[in-house]
């Protein structure tokens, strides 16, 4: 079968059973973009600004199994890519991204709308290709796929010039893929498995740390039975939310920056740390000397060997499939007759659980002025802790992060590693068109929400019923605690003195609005949005412009050095 270099990429796609790309048309894609219109196969979902196609194809990919696809054209069309590349990058999301690039004669020409995407994309992308072959574009872009899906996920970017893809060829696409330096270890090795099911079990003081890649290698179901197995205290990262259901008594809470009390006083005392599919970061542990003080042994289980040692020494690594590793350990463990003290683990217990009796995570409510904390618990009320919740980057993230108690994995989405303002609207429209029965919801500020408001207008061409949840404060609300924590009280350029009214914006797309200013208006505010299961409504909280998130841990602090509230500064 002869076809196009356009007709290929789309051929393509059909066979990776690719159900919507995100993108926006430009010159160089124009030959792709045709080959689209053609089939109805593969639909095509235009946002109105690239950004937003990149995080869409990203929120897509974070609530199922699949690969996210976007596809954007030469130029500016690549460069607004980036952030969204990036974006996936840090969090290890599956995406391939199709890029348009001028003619092959033209690159380095400084064509019109060339720039190269090959070289700008390489320090945020797990591989790029620039295709200059027709008979090349089949064989990369099932290696793109390929890639993207094993090993540690991530972004792939496919740059086609133009004249590749109005050429042609015989299309055949291959079964499988074969790289012969690309060999991801999967089963993890058995004697570093023994070693550390042996450590676990004689564990006095144990905790269980997992960050995203329980989520991503689907992996809840068999962390949920180790740690009951187990018995042990366990904490999710912000990327691991849901990997183990919130409202079960063995979980403590998220660790770290704004974590729980509890979570960070287990993760700093226990002796033995199995840390799964996490990575240690600075927002996880505070300061490695601080982590350092106490000594414990370490278990580190992930699918990244890069990512094992590389900011805390471990006592026993373990390279594999964080599912395999899991089912391992399990088998392991039920085959053997030992099990871990009861008396001394439960002698821990009561430790963990007189710092629980602590309370951190209380909050003074009012009946006068919206708390934030509220309207996250009425939403989880009201949804039934039963929604997809996206979020922007901010003070609202980490409310929403606390207080929505997330009991399955892939239902919270947000930006973590490179912490992006704007994805919390376009990762709603992935995650809507990905389910489109169910409720999904974008907890947002009045900064980040206008970052890609434009897609809106997307919402209301492809009839998405997502319920934006705006915690509207009237400054960068993060910057404006900081600034008036650590910087005394010089609030530079975090005052939002000019804003929209967003319920009146939200009608100008051709939505439904809300401003909501009272306390007792947040639930029925809400059930009236839910109730309404066609409309994206927008719901515009007017809370307290000085409320904080705590608790909080200073950069540069240890977890020990937590600040509970506004009585420990």
């Amino acid at each position: 079968m002869v076809l196009t270099g356009a007709e290929i990429v789309i051929r393509c796609l059909q066979e990776e059973k690719v159900e919507y790309v995100f993108g926006y048309p430009g010159g160089a894609v124009l030959f792709i973009y045709d080959a689209l219109f053609n089939q109805d196969k593969v639909r095509h979902v235009l946002v109105r600004h690239e950004q937003a196609a990149v995080h869409a194809a990203d929120g897509f990919a974070r609530s199922t199994e699949t690969v996210g696809v976007a596809l954007v054209t030469s130029g500016p069309g690549a460069t607004n890519a980036i952030t969204g590349i990036a974006t996936a990058y840090c969090d290890s999301i599956p995406m391939v991204i199709i890029s348009g690039q001028v003619p092959t004669a033209a690159i380095g020409q400084d064509a019109f709308q060339e720039v190269d995407t090959v070289g700008i994309t390489r320090p945020c992308v797990k591989h790029n290709y620039l295709v200059k072959d027709v008979r090349d574009i089949a064989t990369t872009i099932k290696k793109a796929f390929y890639l993207a899906k094993t090993g540690r996920p991530g972004p792939v970017l496919v740059d086609i010039p133009k004249d590749v893809s109005m050429h042609k060829c015989e299309f055949e696409y291959p079964k499988e893929v074969s790289m012969r330096s690309y060999n991801p270890v999967l089963k993890g090795h058995q004697g570093q498995i023994r070693k550390a099911v042996q450590l676990l079990l004689e564990a006095k003081r144990p905790m269980i740390y997992t960050g995203g890649g329980v989520v991503l290698s689907d992996a809840a179901e068999q962390l949920t039975k180790l740690t009951r197995l187990l018995g042990f205290p366990i904490t999710n990262t912000l990327m691991g939310l849901g990997g183990y259901p919130a409202s079960d008594r063995q979980y403590l809470g998220m660790p770290g920056m704004h974590g729980t009390y509890e979570a960070n006083m287990a993760m700093h005392y226990s002796d033995v740390l199995l840390a799964i599919g996490a990575r240690f970061d600075d927002r996880v542990i505070g300061d490695p000397a601080n982590f350092a003080e106490e000594p414990r042994k370490i278990i580190h289980v992930d699918i990244d060997p890069s990512s094992i040692s590389k900011r805390v020494r471990v006592d026993v690594p373990i390279v594999g499939d964080v599912k395999e590793v899991l089912e391992e350990m399990i088998r392991q463990i039920e085959a053997s007759s030992a099990r871990p003290d009861v008396e001394t683990v439960g002698t821990w217990w009561k430790q963990v659980d007189e710092w629980r009796r602590r309370e951190c995570m209380k909050f003074k409510n009012s009946d006068e002025i919206i708390k934030p904390q509220f309207v996250i618990q009425k939403l989880w009320e009201v949804t039934g802790g039963d929604a997809f919740i996206t979020s922007d980057v901010g003070q609202h993230q980490m409310w929403a992060s606390q207080y929505y108690r997330f009991d399955k994995p892939r239902r919270w989405l947000n930006s973590g590693g490179l912490g992006t303002m704007g994805v919390g609207l376009p990762y709603a429209m992935g995650a809507q068109l990905a389910h489109p029965g169910s409720q999904v919801a974008c907890v947002t500020g009045e900064a980040s929400i206008q970052m890609n408001i434009q897609e809106l207008s997307t919402c209301k061409q492809f009839r998405l019923p997502i319920k934006i949840v705006n915690l509207n404060n009237r400054y960068l609300g993060m910057v404006r605690q900081w600034q008036q924590l650590f910087h005394g009280e010089r609030y530079s350029e975090s005052y939002m003195d000019s804003l929209p009214d967003f319920a009146k914006l939200a009608e100008s797309y051709g939505h439904v609005g809300f401003r909501i200013e009272k306390p007792a208006d947040v639930e029925g505010a809400l059930r009236e949005a839910f109730g309404r299961k066609n409309d994206l409504v927008f719901l515009d909280f007017q809370i307290d412009q000085t409320e904080n998130v705590y608790p909080m841990v200073q950069g540069g602090k240890g977890l020990t050095e937590m600040i509970l509230s506004a009585e420990d500064l």
